[in-house]
């Protein structure tokens, strides 16, 4: 009788943990709080599915090496083609096979081998000073951040930050190492400072003065239009859409990817499928000023506001392809010394 009565104490301990596991869904995120929490909010309203997320800023990738097969992750949020294309090659997530997100997310910005899958798109603009310069030409191309008119006028984060070696890689992709390496030399040659800041930086230091172009994504525009502080710098500069004439201007992604032990399979995969869909689109595009990844999702009115234009159809895989050449260019021109 003890033995039935632990049997059946042991049963009924199990049987609530399997329930619950059914219902969760273990995200890690680069991405922060303030940003996927509401798509999480409705993505457990209207599945009942509960998502629990371990926020960071750098590092899961050595986490999920050191946890293997035990890890309670089952997807992973992250920002960048190069951390998601370490992910693959850490061999730390798994294949997706879903129609829908297949059809949400176009050929160009997930895995060949659909091992991860972007859910927005950020431009590499270039910002110029209204007062100084204007509005960039339509026919502006990275190539002419390395013409001799704009030396001592440009301004950028480091070289090795993960936007700029994106954009090296693609400018590598588009038109090989040796051009790239003259257009680096010919960028550093140009710059009114020693790399250094954030995006947001650069364009303060146009509105300071110190220089007339600056480099930086598109969705930080967005974020200092809407900061009081930082406001007078957004109204100091033009957003400009680079090679519009010729391959078109780059962007890269954040994205997703299921993690490779992912205890939660079913149900990371609904997430997955989730954050594609239009209301999740939508959602990521008002809050964070970014386009959605999604053809035929509406941006946000301001987002809208800055102009149509034609983004690189190189595919981002291909892109991540030139990471480590991009790194020793970067280090052969000493672009951040």
């Amino acid at each position: 009788m003890k033995k039935l009565l632990a049997s059946a104490i042991l049963l009924g301990l199990a049987a609530p943990q399997v329930a619950t596991a059914a219902e969760e869904v273990n995200v890690y995120s680069y991405r922060q709080p303030f940003l996927v929490e509401p798509m999480f909010n409705e993505f457990t309203k209207e599945t009942g599915i509960k998502v629990n997320v371990k926020f960071a800023k750098k590092g899961l990738a050595e986490k999920l090496q050191q946890e293997g097969e035990y890890s309670p992750a089952d997807m992973i949020l992250t920002t960048d083609i190069s951390r998601l294309v370490e992910l693959t090659n850490k061999d730390l997530v798994q294949a997706v096979d879903s129609k829908i997100l297949e059809k949400n997310v176009p050929a160009q910005y997930r895995d060949s081998e659909d091992e991860w899958f972007a859910l927005t798109l950020r431009s590499r603009n270039v910002y110029s000073s209204r007062d100084r310069v204007g509005r960039l030409p339509a026919d502006f191309d990275y190539a002419d951040l390395a013409k001799p008119e704009w030396k001592g006028k440009i301004c950028t984060r480091s070289g090795k930050h993960p936007y700029n070696v994106s954009l090296v890689s693609s400018m590598i992709a588009n038109h090989g190492e040796a051009e790239a390496k003259e257009w680096l030399e010919g960028v550093k040659a140009n710059l009114a400072r020693k790399p250094q800041g954030n995006d947001r930086a650069q364009v303060k230091a146009v509105k300071e003065g110190l220089c007339d172009l600056a480099i930086g994504n598109s969705y930080y525009l967005g974020k200092m239009v809407n900061d009081e502080k930082q406001k007078a710098w957004a109204e100091a500069v033009y957003i400009n859409f680079p090679g519009q004439k010729a391959e078109g201007t780059h962007v890269n992604v954040s994205g997703m990817a299921m993690a490779k032990y992912a205890p939660n399979k079913d149900n990371a995969q609904k997430l997955m499928e989730f954050l594609t869909d239009d209301k999740a689109q939508q959602m990521y595009a008002e809050v964070n000023y970014e386009y959605p990844v999604k053809e035929g999702v509406k941006r946000s009115e301001l987002v809208a506001s800055w102009g149509d234009f034609r983004a690189d159809e190189l595919s981002l895989e291909k892109v991540a392809d030139y990471h480590s050449t991009a790194i020793k260019l970067l280090d052969e021109v000493k672009f951040d010394l």
